[in-house]
This record gives C-alpha cells, sequence and structure tokens, in this order.
C-alpha cells in the first residue's frame, strides 16, 4: 500500500493567512494534533497544537513560518515509510507529497494503525507466539516447520530488538488458537518463548467434559 493510497479526504488544510486562533479551532474540530499549512499547493509545512498554544491567538501563521516542522512523506512510498515518521515525531497526522513539494494530501495516525493491522495479520483469528533468542540462532526455515509439523501454519512473523535486554525478538501470528502442542515443540527445541496467546489445548478439554457434565445433568 502507497502513502498516496491512504491520504484523508476529510482532514484541512491552513494557509498563511490563517490565524492561531483558526487554525486551533480546526484541530479540535477534527480531533488532530497538527495540520498542515499549504500554498499555491505547495507544501510549507505544519503546525502542532502544543506549539500554537504558547503565543497570541491572534498572530497569523506567516508570523510563524520559520518555526514550521517540515515533516512529510512521499506520495509513492510504502505507508511503512509514514508509519515510522509518525512514531518518530509522535503526530496525529502525516502530510504527503509529489515531487517538487506539491501538497497531495495528509494520513492520520488512525488510519495508518488500521492498515498496520491489515499488513500484520492482527485482524486474522489465530494464536500468538513471541520467541526470544540471539539473532544468529534465527532460522525462519526451522521455526516454520516445527509450526507446520502441528498442523498449523505461520500467516505473520515479524523480528524486532527488546532495547532493554538486547535480546532478538521473533513474534509468530498462527493460523489457529490451539497452539499447546505447538508451544510444547518449541520448548523441545529449546527455543525460549517469552509470550504466547492462544487457548490452552487442556482448557478446551475440560470445557468440553464440562459441557458434557452439563448435558447429563440435565437429562
Amino acid at each position: 500500500m502507497l502513502n498516496k493510497e491512504l491520504i484523508s479526504a476529510t482532514i484541512p488544510t491552513l494557509n498563511l493567512k490563517d490565524s492561531v486562533f483558526q487554525a486551533l479551532e480546526l484541530m479540535s474540530e477534527f480531533h488532530v494534533m497538527q495540520l498542515a499549512v499549504v500554498a499555491d499547493d505547495k507544501y510549507l509545512g505544519f503546525v502542532s497544537e502544543d506549539d500554537l498554544m504558547n503565543v497570541d491567538e491572534n498572530l497569523t501563521l506567516q508570523s510563524l513560518e520559520a518555526h514550521f516542522s517540515k515533516a512529510a512523506v512521499r506520495a509513492n512510498t510504502h505507508f511503512m515509510e509514514a508509519v515510522q515518521v509518525v512514531n518518530d515525531h509522535n503526530l496525529s497526522i502525516i502530510p504527503v507529497v509529489e515531487p517538487e513539494n506539491v501538497f497531495a494530501g495528509v494520513i492520520t495516525a488512525a488510519d495508518l494503525l488500521k492498515q498496520l493491522g491489515k499488513t500484520t495479520g492482527a485482524n486474522e483469528p489465530g494464536g500468538i507466539i513471541v520467541l526470544e533468542m540471539e539473532q544468529r540462532s534465527f532460522s525462519f526455515s526451522e521455526i516454520s516447520k516445527l509450526v507446520e509439523t502441528n498442523d498449523a501454519q505461520i500467516t505473520q512473523l515479524n523480528t524486532n530488538w527488546d532495547t532493554s535486554t538486547g535480546s532478538f525478538i521473533v513474534t509468530l501470528k498462527i493460523n489457529k488458537f490451539e497452539i499447546s502442542d505447538i508451544i510444547a515443540t518449541f520448548q523441545r527445541y529449546e527455543y525460549q518463548i517469552k509470550y504466547y496467546f492462544g487457548e490452552e489445548l487442556y482448557e478446551n478439554e475440560l470445557r468440553s467434559n464440562y459441557d458434557h457434565l452439563m448435558n447429563y445433568l440435565s437429562i
């Protein structure tokens, strides 16, 4: 998904003649903390609510132009670039530009989160297993094989560094909820399991036995 495909049609822009008061009013109305400033279809930068709260509300944005943030993403790059910029600058919107700084629109952080959820499979049913290891020990083929031996598949795999421990973290999304057999397999092969989220097989069996008992008692 490209950035230009996620542009919001509802978020307004500002111009240099707008006042600080007008900018703050629009931010409040559209529930955003930043708005882009545009002149002659060119992106000039954006202003933030935090910055405007500390200045005279009657000033025009033109008087603050030197303090505009220039952060933006290109229209034809992958949306993960926008995710990175939003995270780096703690933004509620990210402006999108075409060549020569032509303003294309903005993407909201909420829309980025939705797309990220689709891309990572967060909205797909299944269990999650988080492994902790040294990076040199990471082998996608081996991890995939261990999952598949339990009649399951990896629908999403993500890696990152845990900065607090220096560990290499591997997060797996599995296409089934009952993951106790997969957990046991990883433990048998001496994988360090940091977290797991799913249904334990024994819990399902316990529930089944309970249901059978209730059916028996109701006869």
